[in-house]
């Protein structure tokens, strides 16, 4: 089944009449905004509102994590994981399709009536495991933006991760690229006091996770480690400052930051926090050794379709 939010395609044909991922009863309030305001109007709200999911949905930083990336104009792109549509616009002005998988309906409306004006999307509402056996197109792009981290979650096997990135490879052109965002376990946050970003535990992550944990991040190695075992050689790492969430500074390996510049350090908007140590100083010591690539507090990771 086809619904038309003005110019924009909302395929239901997958959806199982349930919400399983939501923030509550924010998200209806989000809905109401987006068919109401204007994207500047809301932009004044944002500032008004003391609100996180209100900042994280509707903030324009979000777009920062990919709206340098010299995407093909041409290009197609399968956006897995779509949210509210926080991205979802930025990929429609420079893509030709966006083809966008989301498993809640609530959350899949809001992205429309915001992105209403395009006529190059189309959001399929439903579990994307038994939406992409359907798909038999292929895409120049495909996003995991704070995606990855779930796959134990909506992928059945017994290697999840790497289940989730063949088939995603699978759905690529030839020359095709996932664009990957996802936190860094050993973040320099963590450790100075920020509860995990899912779980809202503090140090759950650099402690490994219980055996029986269902959403995970990992460490650059451990991400290069199952890059790697599963075949996809190529990539590049990127480091967006203070995280992918919503970021200000994309650092890579040909330009990491200098001692002094990381001095942003205190936006966790979402839950309180310890303050165990000054961040900024331990940057600063983290760059003068050379291991700010291990402490990063996000990864953006650009991965080459392996053959």
């Amino acid at each position: 089944m086809i619904e038309e939010v003005g110019n924009l395609k909302l395929n239901l044909a997958f959806y199982e009449g349930k919400d399983y991922y939501s923030d509550g009863a924010v998200e209806d309030t989000l809905l109401e905004m987006v068919k109401k305001y204007t994207t500047v109007q809301l932009q004044k709200i944002i500032y008004q509102e003391v609100s996180w999911p209100i900042l994280y949905h509707l903030s324009p930083i979000r777009e920062n994590i990919v709206n340098w990336f010299p995407f093909k104009k041409k290009g197609t792109l399968l956006e897995v994981g779509a949210g509210c549509g926080a991205i979802t616009g930025c990929f429609a002005k420079q893509l030709k399709k966006v083809c966008a998988i989301e498993l809640s309906k609530k959350r899949s409306l809001i992205n429309a009536h915001r992105n209403k004006n395009y006529d190059n999307i189309e959001i399929i509402v439903g579990n994307f495991e038994k939406i992409a056996p359907s798909i038999e197109e292929k895409f120049d792009y495909v996003t995991l933006i704070g995606v990855f981290e779930y796959a134990a979650m909506y992928i059945s096997s017994s290697n999840p991760y790497s289940e989730f990135l063949n088939r995603i490879n699978d759905m690529l052109k030839e020359g095709g690229k996932i664009l990957l965002a996802i936190e860094n376990r050993f973040g320099l946050k963590y450790f100075a006091g920020c509860r995990e970003d899912h779980l809202g535990e503090v140090f759950t992550g650099i402690e490994g996770y219980s055996y029986d944990t269902k959403v995970r991040t990992f460490n650059r190695n451990e991400m290069i480690q199952l890059l790697e075992e599963n075949g996809f050689l190529h990539y590049e790492f990127y480091y967006p400052y203070p995280d992918y969430k919503l970021p200000h500074t994309i650092y890579s390996d040909k330009y990491l930051p200098k001692s002094g510049e990381l001095i942003d350090n205190m936006r966790n908007f979402d839950m309180d926090r310890w303050v165990l140590f000054d961040e900024t100083k331990a940057f600063q010591s983290i760059i003068s050794s050379g291991m700010f690539r291990e402490f990063s507090n996000s990864f953006f990771i650009i991965i080459e379709r392996k053959e």
